[in-house]
């Protein structure tokens, strides 16, 4: 006949040295001297255990860690504390540390069956860091396949294993997506900046959609310069409305060849000097013929 208390006490033995940091013993006591009659779960690890049981039960300092093994393997030593509420522990797992020293983690709590390791232990998420929802669903769909799979063998250790290697995986998915996000944006930057420079493509269609536009708002400015000109034209005054309404238009010539007078000044020292000018006479030139005025234009 299996002994599966055997299995259990020796399985969380050897946990609790594979995983001294990280394995931690859940007891829930009701008969525990000083504690309260309503009962109390606590997180307490095997070496707390060990200093904080002699101070619970009166056994001695150097009893201290064989009272603490008794007390956990649910011995006659302290009666009804693990025989009646099957052992909970649990164990934290943290992946391996990611491009940006970023991690994930979770820890789990198992609950023995009574017939574990023949009947899968109960599990659960007990706390997580850093997991979306899904992940924290695909680790316990992992965790079903992982205890099925081992059913009639101490299984913790492969569970554990199995959520260490998924943790790791969820991690280097998060890189992965990471380095998508950023080459996504990288692209939409890329063709961001590719609009500036390139504009939009011309096509039929937007062309002929932007010269419509055009053709209305030139003819939109063309029919307001019209209504200006004509405006300016309905103010502008004739030659003879200018001498209707100006009566000094009438003399003001006559009145500027008055002033003048007749007298003309010359200035007679621009022509003393004439006589060092070189002027070519053309009678002197033989070829010269006055009835034909293009005699002097042959050398």
């Amino acid at each position: 006949m299996t002994d599966y208390g055997e299995e259990q006490r020796n399985e969380l033995e050897a946990l609790e040295s594979i995983y001294p940091d990280s394995f931690t013993v859940q007891l829930c006591c009701e008969d525990v001297k000083g504690m309260s009659e309503e009962g109390f779960e606590s997180v307490i690890n095997w070496k707390e255990v060990a200093e904080l049981l002699p101070t619970l039960t009166g056994a001695s300092a150097s009893q201290g860690w064989s009272e603490a093994q008794a007390f956990l393997r649910g011995s006659a030593a302290i009666p009804g504390v693990l025989s009646e509420n099957p052992p909970s522990f649990t164990i934290t797992v943290t992946s391996e540390a990611g491009e940006n020293d970023e991690t994930v983690q979770t820890t789990l709590k198992f609950t023995y069956s009574e017939k574990y390791p023949d009947e899968a232990p109960l599990y659960e998420i007990f706390s997580q860091e850093n997991l979306e929802d899904s992940d924290v669903s695909d680790i316990l769909k992992l965790l079903a396949l992982q205890a099925e799979e081992n059913l009639g063998m101490v299984m913790i250790f492969t569970l554990v294993t199995a959520v260490q290697e998924k943790l790791n995986e969820i991690v280097d998915q998060i890189k992965t997506r990471r380095e998508e996000e950023k080459k996504q944006k990288e692209k939409e930057a890329e063709e961001a900046e590719k609009q500036l420079f390139h504009g939009t493509p011309v096509t039929i269609e937007n062309f002929l959609s932007w010269k419509a536009k055009f053709d209305a708002e030139l003819l939109e400015i063309k029919k307001k310069r019209m209504k200006e000109e004509e405006q300016a034209g309905k103010n502008k005054l004739s030659g003879k409305q200018l001498f209707e309404t100006d009566h000094n238009l009438d003399t003001s010539d006559i009145q500027f060849l008055e002033d003048a007078g007749n007298n003309v000044e010359v200035d007679e020292s621009l022509f003393q000097e004439m006589d060092d000018l070189e002027l070519e006479d053309d009678e002197d030139d033989p070829d010269y013929n006055p009835a034909d005025p293009e005699s002097d234009l042959t050398d």
